[in-house]
Order: structure tokens, then sequence, then C-alpha cells
């Protein structure tokens, strides 16, 4: 068998197992342009949008919609879960979470449930505490966060030295302000709050606030000076 028999021959296994979804109670919208493995299970009322592919055993759960342009492998979402043109491998969504649009999970992350991860996020090796939010452009790797936890855009953890990976451990109810860098191995306590723009190498305390940054100063008529050269 040539490639593409091989091929026309998984495109007519997908077809039945869309058929066979749809029987089940799955809406899968377009069956000829939505790739699931057969080994793939799927609840009952879950929407699939087309160019959407699923494999490895992956979980769905019901009532779940993925929108178009996510690949999940070997993941389990489970129920009232939304995921929005993503990618999430070996990780876990939790229950009525929102993932995306443009987010990756990978390498083990488990998201606890009720949450939000929005877009341009990557989570890698990370517990993501039930009812925390992560809006925009944010990466946290090797990390344990805990409930209620909020990330303004732009936070980062710094969990690798060139040699060694370290975990960042982020208590429940705790604010991290946009554009902060947390250099692991660190711990941020219950409902602390990092000042945005902060580098934080150091443990902040339960409700104390860490704040890591130079003063700003104003140099009057330096803006026009420069601008007119």
């Amino acid at each position: 068998m040539d490639y593409t028999d091989q091929m026309l021959a998984r495109k007519e296994s997908w077809v039945l197992k869309n058929e066979k979804l749809l029987k089940q109670g799955v809406y899968v919208m377009d069956i000829n342009n939505t790739y699931i493995d057969e080994d793939c299970t799927i609840g009952e009322g879950s929407t699939i949008y087309p160019n959407v592919w699923i494999e490895k055993g992956t979980v769905i759960g019901k009532n779940a919609t993925i929108l178009p342009n996510s690949f999940l492998s070997n993941a389990t979402i489970e129920d009232n879960v939304t995921i929005d043109s993503s990618k999430i491998v070996d990780s876990i969504v939790g229950v009525d979470s929102v993932v995306g649009p443009m987010s990756h999970l990978r390498g083990h992350t488990h998201i606890k449930g009720n949450a939000r991860i929005g877009n341009f996020v990557e989570m890698k090796n990370t517990n993501f505490g039930l009812g925390s939010k992560c809006a925009h452009l944010t990466y946290l790797g090797d990390s344990d966060v805990g409930e209620k936890v909020n990330f303004g855009c732009g936070v980062v953890t710094v969990n690798y030295d060139g040699k060694n990976k370290f975990r960042t451990v982020v208590g429940d109810g705790a604010f991290v302000g946009s554009n902060v860098n947390l250099i692991a191995p660190v711990t941020i306590g219950k409902n602390a709050l990092l000042a945005a723009g902060s580098t934080i190498n150091k443990d902040v305390e339960d409700g104390a606030m860490g704040i890591a940054r130079p003063f700003q100063e104003n140099k009057p008529e330096k803006g026009n000076q420069y601008k007119n050269k």
C-alpha cells in the first residue's frame, strides 16, 4: 500500500469514527474535515468543530466545545470545557474551564477546574488551581498555583538556569501583576501581591506585597531633544 492509499484508508477510518460519534450524541460539525483516532472517547452533548485533530486516547467529557484549529493528544478534557484553537498534550483540563485561543498546555499540566487560560499562554508541568486565571501572554513552567490566583499579562516563570529546572509555588488568592518575572525556586504566599514589572527572586510571605524595580526618573526636555536630533 503506497502513501496515497494509506492516507485514503485513514481518511475512511476518521469518517467512520465521526459517524459513530454522531450516533452517540456528539455533534461533529464536518465529518470529512475532523480527525479523531478510534481510541478517543467523547461525551454526549459535546461539539467538535472542523479542522480539529484528536489523538492518542484523548478523553473528552460531556458538553465540551472544541473550536477549530485545536490539537489534542493524550489529553483529558472534562465536562463543560471550551478549547479555542489550542494545543494540549499529555495534560488535563478540569470542568468548566476555558482555554485559548492559541494556548499550549504540555508536559503533564493539570488545570484543576473553573479556570481561564487565555490567548498565547503556555504551561508546562504545572498544576493550576481551581478558579485561577491567566489571561494572556504568559509562561508558567514547573509551577504549583493555588486557587483563585490571578496572573497579569506577560508573567514569566524563570525555571531553568541552563543546567537544572526549579519549581515556582504561588499560594491561594495571590495576585501577580503584569510583566513579573518569577525566578525559581521561589514561593509566593497566600493573598500576596506582586507589583507589575518586578523581578522576584526571594520568597514573599502571606499577604505581603513584593516589589522589585528601579525608581522612575523623569528628565525634562530630554524626550524632545532625542526626537529632534
